[in-house]
């Protein structure tokens, strides 16, 4: 391990060998003139006289910039949207050069013009993350918060939409900076109750610092409500129709007054969403009277969200408010599920054919109060936020399945009746305080508290008739449960920023001590455990010349086992399938490193990462034949998980932006990983030994490209391949996809009409071989959702320029990296 961190070092030491000769830094603070706020992201523009070259750079989160630049004759320009720029005239200048601090005035012309807000998706790259702001990404509208995640660079959302990041799936995700029931139990059922038109931005941190919980593994993506905050009473109105059927609207709307802002977000969505899955199993184990299984499955989904958020700030003077949030999600899910399924002998006759029919409601409610106070005390970077936050999560889901005997076509018969209950509740409260502190401008000090609590409750309950044709449903002693989940997380951390000539540094410290208790009601047992962790976090960067930037993190992570993972009770998704957790699972914790370089070239943005995670005690999933066998003659397995592999992961991603011309801008990423694990399970009771060793190399690429036709159409295109990769008992095959979309505006660009064409070639399907020695070897096919297509009609109004006086979201979770960001 050392040998590796020296290494990594000493990469970073030579990059930042490269030094610029005389130059000198021109530097200063931009500041609203009539709130006295910092300015962030206002643009520095510095002309070279002599030769016509343009350099600078923006502002940060205080206002402040800081540009080095060759000595020479120059004319300084100090640019906001929205605002008078302030100018500089020609001066010659041979040493650093402090503008003091610099006051810019509303253009009450400019607030006038209409236009169109966030016209495209930008990156603002930072010492500890990268943001996506979301923009006018034709692809997504209409669609949900996966749909968002996907077209975010170093994501990947697979085809069930589980979310992973940098090919991991361990990512915590957050939303405003904190845990939220809005990610659900299933968090990807949970992300498709979100409206895509709710989202404003999402942070990408690779190399989380200090302020955030230590949870995930991969990283975290932190996503980011809109809440508008501009002047006046502004708003848009979106309205959705598609093929396979589907209607939906979306609203959102802000008031705000010098003293007051409320806004809204609120969007309803009803679609249908069909897909399909083909398996074909064969049987090796002794046991099974099924030498053969082969499946067709089809999915008829239809599902209706309402997804409603309103909020309110009250500023207590120019550098304090109060914030008050409410977001409710209410869905409903009507789900059949048809299986057609054929059992062969060895000799390979049909021993039966059965349709086995699921129908499946769902109901979901989650509810998310917030209460928030900031104060930004004398404006120069002093803050304190303080969040309270509780949510609720409850989930009913209701499945009646039917199996009839097809085998003889004129003798069809119910051979089974099944129907399964299943609860699922959730509660969590948080309590956090984060405290700033700079320290002149260039070194800065934090400290904070996160208290975290989470209360999950699930019920299960299985009933099957076993006399035919009329006997009663029997409940399952053996399979139905009550199982309570308690876990209090409370943490604290300390940081420290500082800056030094063309070098930042981020160091922090956090401890989380966790306390878990496993209430298991049907066996009236009890499990408590308790665990601290110290976490700590550093991120330097040093800037070579005109934003060009070196990044090095390091940071330790933690991966929790909580609910089902720790139930030891079976529960079981098939007859044939039963999972049981472990109870004496234990967390896994990993190391990850971070280099990254950040160039800017004319037309080209080049963003490039190599990085590598290490962890011990990773979870397998050991999947072995019960020897028990179904009513049909299939052999039932159970899969349940340990701590049992070493993994190492080493992988390196670019972003390039490349705009060739006005009308044509292009953005890919490109990941390539690879993943060792080694690990050996041996079965106590056959003392057979499986080896969960294997080496993985995988890559994803994404092309996004938006063009400007004639008669101002956007035409946006973005492909996606997904190549092959494995783990210790599966190989999957390369997932290409594409979606296109096109948009034009009208009534002076303040409606928009766009039509979205999601996975045109119908291509996004998994393709998959497992193979369990001595057991099983199965094929398959899944798809979750099939080609969709949306009609998109957004009225905009009184959507001026934004004050930008106001607009900075509070809810924004900096990270600690305020005042020292690139």
């Amino acid at each position: 391990m050392n040998k590796k961190i020296s290494l990594l070092l000493i990469l970073l030491l030579t990059f930042s060998s490269i030094f610029a000769q005389n130059e000198i830094t021109i530097s200063g603070k931009v500041i609203d003139a009539l709130s006295k706020q910092p300015l962030e992201y206002a643009t520095i523009v510095i002309k070279n006289t002599d030769n016509n070259k343009i350099s600078g750079g923006i502002t940060d989160a205080q206002g402040m910039f800081s540009v080095k630049t060759p000595a020479g004759n120059y004319e300084i320009s100090i640019e906001f949207i929205s605002f008078k720029s302030k100018k500089f005239p020609k001066q010659n200048i041979t040493k650093d050069l402090n503008l003091g601090t610099i006051s810019l005035s509303e253009d009450a012309k400019s607030l006038d013009e209409v236009v169109v807000i966030a016209e495209k998706t930008t990156v603002d790259i930072r010492l500890d993350k990268k943001i996506f702001n979301i923009g006018k990404d034709l692809s997504i509208r209409g669609g949900n918060a996966s749909d968002v995640l996907g077209n975010v660079p170093s994501v990947q959302v697979d085809v069930e939409g589980n979310v992973s990041l940098r090919g991991n799936s361990n990512v915590t995700i957050l939303i405003d900076g904190r845990p939220s029931a809005l990610v659900g139990i299933n968090g990807a059922d949970a992300l498709r109750q979100i409206p895509a038109e709710a989202i404003e931005k999402v942070e990408v941190i690779t190399s989380p610092s200090a302020r955030y919980d230590a949870e995930g593994t991969a990283g975290i993506l932190n996503i980011i409500l809109r809440k508008n905050k501009l002047v006046g009473f502004n708003g848009s109105l979106q309205l959705d129709s598609g093929y396979p059927e589907r209607y939906g609207t979306a609203f959102n709307a802000n008031w705000r007054t010098k003293k007051w802002n409320l806004f809204t977000n609120t969007g309803f969505r009803y679609n249908a969403t069909p897909g399909n899955a083909f398996n074909d199993s064969k049987f090796l184990s002794p046991n099974a009277q099924n030498a053969r299984v082969v499946e067709s499955r089809f999915f008829d989904r239809l599902g209706r969200s309402l997804f409603t958020s309103f909020g309110a700030e009250y500023y207590l003077n120019e550098r304090s408010s109060i914030i008050a949030n409410v977001v409710f999600n209410l869905g409903n899910d009507d789900d059949v599920n048809t299986n057609t399924i054929n059992r062969f002998a060895t000799n390979g006759n049909l021993n039966e054919a059965t349709l086995r029919t699921e129908s499946e409601g769902e109901d979901e409610e989650r509810i998310q109060y917030t209460l928030d106070y900031v104060n930004n005390f004398d404006g120069n970077g002093k803050k304190l936020t303080v969040n309270l936050q509780y949510s609720t999560e409850v989930e009913d889901i209701l499945n009646n399945i039917t199996e009839f005997d097809t085998t003889q076509s004129n003798n069809i018969f119910l051979n089974d009746l099944e129907q399964v209950l299943e609860d699922q509740d959730e509660n969590r409260f948080l309590l956090q305080a984060d405290y700033v502190v700079p320290v002149g401008e260039s070194t800065q000090y934090e400290a904070g508290y996160r208290g975290n609590y989470r209360d999950i409750f699930n019920k299960f309950f299985l009933a099957e008739r076993q006399v035919f044709p009329n006997g009663p449903l029997v409940p399952d002693a053996g399979l139905n449960n009550s199982f309570n989940y308690k876990e209090w997380v409370n943490a604290a951390y300390l940081q420290y920023g500082k800056k030094f000539g063309k070098f930042n540094l981020l160091a922090g410290l956090r401890y989380e001590y966790t306390n878990v208790e496993i209430a298991q009601q049907t066996s009236n047992t009890v499990d408590k455990k308790s665990y601290g962790n110290l976490f700590p976090t550093i991120n330097l960067g040093y800037e070579i010349k005109d934003g060009d930037n070196i990044t090095f993190g390091y940071n330790r992570r933690i991966r929790r086992p909580r609910g089902r993972f720790l139930n030891p009770f079976p529960s079981r998704s098939s007859e044939s399938n039963i999972f049981s957790g472990n109870v004496d699972l234990n967390p896994v914790i990993t190391d990850a490193f971070d280099i990254g370089f950040l160039k800017r070239l004319g037309k080209f943005t080049l963003s490039t990462s190599l990085y590598y995670n290490t962890s011990n005690d990773n979870w397998e999933f050991i999947q072995e034949d019960t020897g028990d066998i179904t009513d049909n003659g299939d052999p039932v397995t159970r899969r349940f998980p340990i701590n049992l592999s070493t993994e190492n992961r080493l992988g390196f991603e670019f972003t390039l932006n490349y705009k060739p011309f006005k009308v044509w801008n292009i953005n890919s990423d490109f990941n390539l990983f690879r993943v060792t694990s080694e690990g050996n399970y041996t079965n106590p009771n056959t003392m057979q030994t499986t080896d969960f060793g294997f080496e993985n190399t995988a890559f994803f690429i994404r092309l996004n490209q938006k063009i400007t036709l004639p008669s101002k159409i956007d035409l946006q295109i973005n492909s996606n391949y997904r190549g092959p990769n494995r783990n210790a008992q599966s190989t999957n095959k390369g997932i290409f996809s594409m979606n296109i979309a096109a948009s034009r505006d009208f009534f002076d660009e303040k409606a928009s009409l766009s039509l979205n064409v999601s996975d045109v070639f119908n291509s996004r399907k998994r393709l998959s071989t497992t193979i369990i020695p001595g057991f099983s070897e199965q094929y398959g096919e899944f798809q979750w959702r099939e080609r969709q297509i949306r009609l998109s009609f957004v009225y905009r109004f009184n959507q001026n320029k934004k004050n930008q006086r106001g607009n900075r979201n509070e809810y924004e979770d900096d990270g600690g990296g305020e005042g020292f960001s690139k």
